[in-house]
């Protein structure tokens, strides 16, 4: 068993509950998690928007979840799963990465937003790193 991964499918699948946590409790959750004034905005008008945009990335969370949790050691096993655990820890580091460059452009968000996000991104991807390097090159 490979306990990183069991940590990285745990953190994605908090995160995918935070977001869903977002699109049941509206704008106050959108304010306080950064996501913009804009998407609290239409979130408060009853739009569809932010819970279509939502939606989507709490899909792509449980994807990465699932990979995590199965590649962990499960018998069970996803397809390309070595391929797609190096580009999620990939995307993870390079949204991590990206993020700090707009602390000082923050396009309608607060520097702060970007920030915490970027380090939870960078800390998501040392955990899926170091699971990926243990599954594959012991």
């Amino acid at each position: 068993m490979n306990v990183f991964l069991i940590l990285a499918s745990i953190l994605n699948a908090i995160a995918a509950a935070l977001h869903i946590g977002c699109i049941y409790f509206g704008a106050p959750w959108y304010r306080f998690f950064g996501a913009g004034e804009q998407m609290a905005s239409l979130a408060e008008r009853g739009s569809y928007v932010p819970t279509l945009i939502t939606s989507g990335i709490v899909v792509v969370l449980v994807i990465f979840s699932a990979y995590g949790y199965f590649a962990a050691g499960s018998r069970l096993t996803l397809p390309f799963t070595r391929y797609v655990l190096i580009t999620i820890t990939a995307i993870y580091f390079i949204r991590g990465a990206a993020g700090l460059f707009f602390i000082l452009n923050p396009l309608g968000r607060p520097p702060e937003f970007w920030l915490w996000s970027s380090l939870i991104c960078l800390a998501f991807g040392i955990v899926h790193f170091i699971g990926v390097k243990q599954l594959y090159c012991v």
